[in-house]
């Protein structure tokens, strides 16, 4: 999970608030939605960081406080978050994210910046993710389903690869790693506002860690 930072909402959105009987089922204007959560949230997931498309087959609009507890809040672009699928149509076992989650509430949320979502997590090498506040630790589990295996071992891919790269550097300077080089692989993991890597922030957090 990583920190989004809201950008400017889409134009349509504005409008549709403004008419008559508006709701979000009658927002008709979806797929520019999509776009902008896709765009602020560089193509992750806003709960397990896997790579999601703006359109309809790999993506859902997930609301934070779900539209059937918070009305009032169901056109608000700051509830508004980019979900995976999230093993829709399996088995509950098998489902996280927004398809896990349905009606249920979290304690924070990685769109507001008074909640700090980033020093609120850390991973374990086995690619497991874990919270400090025990109660979001629980929802974290039982909620987004977020150690399920798969998602678990995509986490534990990405971070075999930077401590690769670390013990890699290690033997090759036969001396710590300098703290630009780690500089460089985060620089080269954050930069720009395209796309980011799927799962790419928990490689980041490592590093910061080292730093």
């Amino acid at each position: 999970m990583r920190q989004i930072t809201k950008q400017a909402e889409p134009p349509s959105l504005i409008a549709h608030r403004k008419t008559r009987h508006c709701d979000f089922d009658n927002y008709q204007e979806k797929a520019e939605l999509r776009a902008s959560l896709v765009g602020e949230q560089r193509a992750l997931c806003c709960y397990c960081m896997q790579r999601i498309s703006a359109d309809g087959a790999s993506m859902k609009i997930e609301h934070w406080k779900c539209q059937d507890n918070y009305r009032q809040y169901q056109l608000a672009y700051q509830n508004l978050l980019g979900g995976c699928k999230g093993g829709e149509g399996l088995p509950e076992k098998l489902q996280h994210c927004d398809t896990r989650k349905g009606n249920a509430d979290l304690k924070f949320n990685p769109a507001n910046p008074l909640h700090h979502i980033e020093t609120r997590i850390s991973y374990g090498l086995d690619g497991s993710i874990r919270a400090s506040d025990a109660a979001f630790n629980g929802e974290l589990n039982d909620v987004l389903n977020l150690n399920l295996p798969e998602i678990k071992n995509n986490r534990k891919t990405v971070l075999d690869v930077v401590l690769g790269w670390w013990k890699s550097e290690k033997r090759r300077l036969q001396d710590s790693v300098p703290r630009l080089q780690f500089e460089r692989q985060i620089e080269q993991r954050t930069t720009g506002n395209g796309a980011l890597s799927p799962f790419s922030p928990v490689a980041v957090w490592w590093l910061k860690q080292m730093l």
